[in-house]
């Protein structure tokens, strides 16, 4: 879009959302008209609701806080660098996805339409992520004696399996590397045409120092040319390079190298870098809104998607970058390159000499939620037990809501609601700050325990309203599920039964049968129900 055009756009609709907002202002009558102002002017009707979040997400390339603006208004296209297929998911491989479903779920729930683009590299990224060495799929396949696409087809099916567990949206497309071999040799095409990139020796490699004098190598990173120089590693094949910082765009395939595909420079294979940006482009176009990953990709892989969308269309391709930090083990990144990395199924079955017991998979993305996703997170037991409690927690306040009766005057509103949701969207718009929303969730689940108690009463309007708030919270944004009683049936025949077993301990202690009391009362904290007496009559809740 022509960029007078576009800020055309964005002035007209501002000056839209000032008359639109004194209409609301005015009441329910004005708030109609402002409506029915968006129809006549062929608005999409959900622009109001999303111009009410000014969301602000942080930008690795400006360094600060943004107010998103995305290139088409009402759409957002968003890719995410997704895993290498050749191991099992670890809880490294958690957060980056459960990070950016948090975005997906919450751009979607204020009225974007969405599309995100999250790849799978099944070729290319060689060990020690370098321009030369073994292909880590080929490694594996060779290892296991399969064929490589049967290994990278067998860890994408697990990878996938993980992300169902822990409530990770799929994609809207997952692009496959090997699927774009034609795609990332157009680019590698293009680079050369431009004068950014030689042919040496079959491979191609792309002139860093000369697109530097251009532009600028390092504006992600922060890096000048000469720290990327000092920080290079000598490897093998450095002689086929002018510059120790170029990097590989496609690379010869030795003898021994199973992974090939026919190209004009020679048999061989793309560079790790080419898939996001040739995918990327390809699925979202030359320009798009958001890029993601996690904080060890912003040096060299994005560093050098960057360069190579700048070198072969003149511009950048992305909006906003967004990284989310480390999970660290005893302060150390946890990777499979470090091997210091505990799977998934293992925190699922608890079977790791570094576990004290198993996790669920909602565990698992509490713990990852509890952290705002710019902070690093360190693994251990002792936050994982307290993740579970608190994940408890909430599940308890939600169940609580759906057995308290409401009374017209009570003294617990809709206003108290309305506060709550204001809060956790204000807190959500600026930075998906997780945390913060979970710890005004925590707040109301005091008044929420109150009320259940009997020791305070909440109008019909007042617990439909925080219903709403909590699923939209919980499950809709945050991706929560309760994963004990998934089966509305079930939970609702559950009550009954401790309603009916509380009305017998009822008519024990009112005929003075305090043994028959006593005796349901401890039988059931053993199993784990903590029942409380107030005076208008026993309330239950389930403490394990």
């Amino acid at each position: 879009m022509n960029p007078l055009l576009y800020r055309g756009l964005i002035t007209f609709k501002t000056c839209f959302l000032k008359k639109a907002a004194l209409f609301q202002q005015k009441g329910a009558e004005f708030s109609e008209k402002a409506g029915d102002y968006a129809r006549k002017l062929n608005i999409d009707h959900s622009f109001l609701h999303k111009m009410e979040h000014q969301l602000q997400i942080y930008n690795t390339l400006s360094r600060t806080k943004e107010i998103f603006r995305p290139i088409h208004p009402g759409r957002v296209g968003m890719y995410v660098c997704g895993p290498t297929v050749y191991g099992d998911a670890h809880l490294g491989h958690a957060r980056p996805a459960i990070t950016f479903d948090l975005l997906f779920r919450y751009l979607r729930h204020i009225g974007y339409k969405v599309r995100y683009v999250r790849n799978i590299t099944d070729v290319g990224h060689l060990e020690h992520d370098a321009d030369e060495g073994e292909d880590k799929i080929a490694k594996k396949a060779r290892i296991e004696q399969l064929e490589p696409m049967e290994v990278a087809q067998f860890y994408t099916n697990r990878f996938d399996e993980a992300m169902k567990q822990l409530n990770v949206l799929p994609p809207s497309i997952e692009p496959h590397a090997t699927g774009h071999i034609i795609e990332q040799i157009q680019l590698v095409q293009q680079i050369l045409d431009a004068g950014y990139a030689y042919v040496s020796n079959g491979s191609v490699y792309f002139d860093v120092v000369k697109y530097d004098q251009d532009f600028h190598y390092g504006v992600l990173s922060g890096r000048n040319l000469e720290e990327v120089r000092d920080a290079s590693r000598e490897l093998d094949g450095v002689g086929e390079k002018r510059h120790q910082v170029d990097f590989a765009l496609w690379k010869k395939a030795q003898p021994e190298h199973i992974m090939r595909w026919p190209s004009p420079w020679s048999e061989g294979f793309p560079g790790w870098h080419c898939e996001c940006t040739a995918m990327g482009r390809k699925y979202l176009g030359e320009e798009f809104d958001i890029h993601g990953g996690g904080m060890d990709l912003i040096f060299p892989h994005h560093e050098c998607e960057i360069a190579q969308a700048v070198a072969s269309q003149k511009h950048p391709m992305v909006h906003y970058w967004m990284h989310n930090n480390m999970i660290t083990i005893a302060g150390k990144k946890m990777g499979k390159s470090y091997n210091n990395f505990i799977t998934l199924e293992q925190f699922f079955t608890g079977d790791h000499p570094l576990l004290t017991q198993a996790y669920t998979p909602m565990t698992i993305r509490f713990f990852i939620l509890q952290a705002h996703y710019r902070s690093t997170l360190d693994f251990g037991n002792e936050a994982l037990i307290a993740s579970k409690k608190g994940l408890d927690r909430l599940m308890d306040a939600v169940q609580q809501l759906e057995r308290i009766e409401p009374q017209t005057g009570g003294n617990v509103d809709k206003n108290f609601a309305d506060e709550l949701e204001t809060k956790c969207y204000a807190a959500m718009d600026d930075d998906l700050n997780s945390p913060i929303v979970i710890s005004y969730l925590f707040d109301a689940c005091r008044t929420i325990n109150t009320v259940a108690d009997k020791k305070e009463t909440i109008t019909p309007e007042g617990l439909e309203a925080l219903k709403r708030v909590f699923h939209t919270f919980c499950f809709d944004i945050l991706g929560l599920s309760a994963e004990e009683s998934g089966n509305a049936e079930r939970e609702e025949a559950f009550a009954g039964a401790m309603d009916l077993l509380l009305d017998v301990r009822a008519k024990a202690k009112a005929n003075k049968d305090w043994a028959t009391s006593d005796q349901i009362r401890d039988r059931l904290a053993e199993l784990g129900f903590a029942v409380k007496d107030t005076k208008d009559g026993a309330t239950w809740k389930l403490d394990k």
